[in-house]
């Protein structure tokens, strides 16, 4: 696999925006992690645009707002617009810090958490009476995920290696497998309700063709004979 590193000056940079951020925002809140991990992409992109001359201020900012996801319209559900939006802003976060992580196994996860984030967020678009299920995903999961993330990506882009590095970086990855199987269990468990009513579906339509005599009796196997050699089946 082609290495995916990028020139050093955006990390700094962000790693700059972060301590700033860390000085003057509540980063114990979803809405402000979240707020400062979407500046972290602009930043990064503008400062990589200039790095690279790939073209000027302007230029980038264009590139930025290209990639920004577009706000999505309301649906009349105050909490359900900020999951929506907030969510966005967590796929655009993912998908920045696997551009910028080398690493072939953390990159996987990360792809793996953005598909599932994904149909969470699919799941309370299509039901809203889910949302009360994932305020802690949203509220806790998912931006210490990106924070964890976030410290990955910045100590990986400091291009020295030692005790604190090499071993904050291995816990972040064995806790990323961890972190993809809650991920499933929490969009598993958005479709319980669901299953329990298909149940019950599936027993009242069984119960009611037996009742009609439009179901296929089952077939049985008769006692074995005493010879042993037949099986007859009955109806």
């Amino acid at each position: 696999m082609t290495a995916k590193r990028k020139p050093v000056a955006p990390f700094y940079a962000v790693g700059l925006l972060w301590l700033l951020g860390g000085l003057f925002l509540p980063l114990y809140t979803a809405s402000a992690y979240l707020l400062l991990a979407a500046v972290s992409a602009g930043v990064f992109l503008l400062v990589n645009g200039i790095c690279q001359g790939g073209g000027t201020v302007a230029g980038s900012a264009g590139a930025e707002k290209e990639k920004t996801p577009k706000p999505a319209p309301s649906t009349g559900n105050e909490e359900l617009d900020k999951v929506i939006k907030d969510g966005n802003l967590a796929l655009s976060e993912m998908k920045r810090l696997d551009d910028n992580i080398a690493d072939p196994g953390v990159s996987a996860d990360i792809v793996r958490l953005s598909q599932v984030s994904e149909k969470i967020f699919q799941a309370v678009r299509d039901d809203p009476d889910k949302l009360p299920q994932i305020r802690q995903f949203m509220n806790y999961y998912l931006p210490t995920t990106l924070k964890l993330l976030n410290a990955y990506d910045r100590m990986s882009g400091a291009g020295v290696s030692g005790e604190n590095i090499d071993g904050t970086k291995t816990k972040v990855e064995d806790m990323l497998k961890t972190i993809v199987r809650a991920f499933e269990k929490q969009l598993d468990a958005l479709y319980g309700s669901d299953a329990l009513d298909i149940s019950a579906d599936i027993q009242v339509m069984e119960t009611l063709l037996a009742r009609e005599g439009l179901k296929e009796p089952e077939m049985k196997a008769d006692p074995v004979q005493a010879d042993g050699t037949d099986i007859k089946l009955e109806l």
